[in-house]
Formats: C-alpha cells, sequence, structure tokens
C-alpha cells in the first residue's frame, strides 16, 4: 500500500471528529476523480464540465494571459492553440467553461488504424492528465474524393468521439470546417459523416478569399452574401443546423495594391493557393486591435462595401505604397451573426479572441467591448 493508499485508509477507519464516514469517503472519492496532482486552488476544479448550455460561444485562445480579460459570462468551451496554462484550465472550469485541446495530424497516416488508435490514445491522456474537456480537431489539409484519406478522416473523427466520449463524461470532439463545403482549397471531405460523427462542426467563416478564381483584387475576408451561402449548402446536405457553429474573424487581411483605383479597387499581386491563380497569401493578415490603431491615420477613413457587408479603409506605408485593408467589425459581425437565430444554428465562436485590445485604454477597452457583446443572441444584446 502507498503513502496516499494508507493515509486514505486511516482517516477512513478514525474520521476527525465531527466528520462522518460516509461524508469523509465522498470527500475523498471527489479528490480522486479530481486527482491528486489537481493544480487548482480546489480540487473540484480539476472534474470535467458535464452541462451543455443552449447556447454555444467557442473561443480559441492562441496563448499567453489575455484571456483573464475575456467576457467570461458568454463562454461555453475555450480551444487552447497555445501553451497549455493551468491557470486558465482552472478559471474556465470556475466559470463552467470547456477547455479542449487542439488536434492535429498527418491525413496520410490515419490511414493506418493502429496509428489511429495510438493517435487517439495520446490526445486523451494529454487531455486527462491536464484536466480537458475534449479536443478541437482542426486539419486542414487536402483530400481527394477517392483517397484513402476520405474515409479514414471520418473514421478518426468517430473513434475519437467515441473514446473521448467513454473516458472523460461530459466531454466535446468538434471538428473544424472550411466556410463552405464545396471543396475549398482542395478539401473533400465527407462532411455529413464528419457532423454525426462528432459533437458539433465549428466553421470557418473566414479567409474565403484563399482561392480567387475572378480578378485578382482585394476583397472581404468573410463576405455577407458568401458566408451564408456557406450555411446554406451545409444545411442542404441534411445536416442539422444544431451541429453549426458559425466561426467569425477578429482579424483581417493587408494588402499592398499594385493599382489603386479611385473608386477603391485595389489589383493585387498573383498569389496561387492549390490551383486558383490569386489568394489571400498576397496579403498579410492583421489583429483588430491594430487595425482600430490604424485606421485614424489611414487617407480613406474607415469605407464599407455595400455589396460585400464589410468594412475596409486604404492608407499609403512609409516607402509610398498603396494598402488595402479588409476586416470585420460589430456592423458586419450582427449582419451575420443575425443567421444565427434564423436558422437555428448552435452558436457562434472567433478566431482569434486575443486579437483585441485588452490594456484597458479607455476606446480599446470600448471596441473590445463592443466585439464581445455582438456575440451575444440578439434577444440578449442590449
Amino acid at each position: 500500500m502507498s503513502r496516499p493508499q494508507l493515509r486514505r485508509w486511516r482517516l477512513l477507519s478514525s474520521p476527525p471528529r465531527g466528520v462522518p464516514g460516509l461524508a469523509l469517503l465522498a470527500l475523498l472519492a471527489l479528490r480522486l476523480a479530481a486527482g491528486t496532482d489537481c493544480p487548482c486552488p480546489e480540487p473540484e476544479l480539476c472534474r470535467p464540465i458535464r452541462h451543455h448550455r443552449d447556447f454555444e460561444v467557442f473561443v480559441f485562445d492562441v496563448g499567453q494571459k489575455t484571456w483573464k480579460s475575456y467576457d467570461w459570462s458568454q463562454i461555453t468551451t475555450v480551444a487552447t492553440f497555445g501553451k497549455y496554462d493551468s491557470e486558465l484550465m482552472c478559471y474556465a472550469h470556475s466559470k463552467g467553461a470547456r477547455v479542449v485541446l487542439k488536434g492535429d495530424v498527418s491525413l496520410k497516416d490515419i490511414i493506418d488504424p493502429a496509428f489511429r488508435a495510438s493517435w487517439i490514445a495520446q490526445k486523451l491522456n494529454l487531455a486527462k492528465t491536464q484536466y480537458m474537456d475534449g479536443i478541437n480537431i482542426d486539419i486542414e489539409q487536402e483530400v481527394n474524393c477517392l483517397s484513402p484519406e476520405y474515409d479514414a478522416l471520418t473514421a478518426l473523427v468517430k473513434e475519437t468521439t467515441d473514446s473521448f466520449h467513454r473516458e472523460i463524461e461530459g466531454s466535446q470532439v468538434t471538428f473544424d470546417v472550411a466556410w463552405s463545403p464545396k471543396n475549398i482549397d482542395r478539401r473533400c471531405y465527407n462532411y455529413t459523416g464528419i457532423a454525426d460523427a462528432c459533437d458539433f462542426l465549428f466553421v470557418m467563416s473566414y479567409d474565403e478569399q484563399s482561392q480567387i478564381w475572378s480578378e485578382c483584387i482585394a476583397a472581404a475576408n468573410a463576405p455577407y452574401n458568401q458566408t451564408l451561402t456557406g450555411y446554406n449548402d451545409y444545411i442542404k446536405m441534411s445536416i442539422n443546423p444544431k451541429k453549426l457553429v458559425m466561426g467569425v474573424p477578429w482579424y483581417g487581411y493587408d494588402y499592398t495594391c499594385l493599382n489603386l483605383s479611385e473608386d477603391h479597387v485595389c489589383t493585387i499581386a498573383k498569389v496561387p493557393f492549390r490551383g486558383a491563380p490569386c489568394s489571400d497569401a498576397a496579403g498579410r493578415q492583421v489583429p483588430y486591435k491594430m487595425i482600430m490603431k490604424q485606421i485614424n491615420s489611414s487617407i480613406s477613413g474607415n469605407l464599407w462595401d455595400k455589396d460585400q457587408q464589410a468594412p475596409y479603409y486604404n492608407y499609403k506605408d512609409p516607402a509610398g505604397h498603396f494598402h488595402q485593408v479588409w476586416y470585420d467589425n460589430p456592423q458586419s459581425i450582427s449582419l451575420k451573426s443575425t443567421y444565427i437565430q434564423n436558422y437555428g444554428l448552435r452558436g457562434i465562436g472567433m478566431w482569434n479572441a486575443n486579437c483585441l485590445d485588452y490594456s484597458g485604454d479607455a476606446v480599446a477597452k470600448q471596441q473590445t467591448e463592443e466585439m464581445w457583446e455582438v456575440l451575444k443572441p440578439k434577444l440578449l444584446q442590449r
């Protein structure tokens, strides 16, 4: 018998005065379930979250400590794509929010069932030792419709879900998909099979210019009509809307213009991507906090594109080159999020929560609060 076991046996055989043996047994069982090396101040915070809220607010966090300033009154899930932070786990659990792992793997490897089983066991063990509540599978690799990877990917999601649900009570397994099911970026996935196999899909309604097939010009990261068409296409595949979470961007794209016309058309360099002649790789991603600081020094001020229902602006860099920046703000996100209520989607989320300014500056504070506020279901917004 180990020393911890011996101590537990002594406590049960001779409980402290005033503590009934059964009550003590329940307390010890709680501590055992939470784990003896729980990093939280209260051991129950190491227990998995079991309940599911009606409206999902799914947050991606890429590290550092900005999470301390998030709007925890809304958050249901935090996907940790940065370094593991036990303090974040403890705090999220204190607020009733899940914390989930990132899951990524080479698709050529998962054709082998033994490799899949090993990968799942490794991720499950990691989730358990870090007291986490599931996994967000983020695989954005090319898949040919007729390839063995097509079925292997669906099998991976199903086997992962089955294992996590069996081993961690209340756990959640989700899968990230492109803004449309129509083979975006050569990703031919079994979307209906994957949706059936996991708890829900996080639809990445951004980077929608990853393949530009028309003119090579700067455009919105998540144009309104194109974004909603993607959800219609998923639903037409008989995917339950309650299996879809709308992902919105808290960042934009800064494009260098080869030519900027008087009517604000920015011609961009031809940077091909997965078969398309042009792509958003001609630009660079910029977080919302940087955009808000730069817009006041732009040459155009804030502009609004009625067709794409998105904001943008132009500026000139120190070298004299013209740039055009497309992004999303509370106005453009609010227009798209109306669809969530109208079509009964499961919720909303963003890439990523670290993109806002949490410095406490008065102007920045208001801008940040507005971006969190717009995530709320319409009936709950002020």
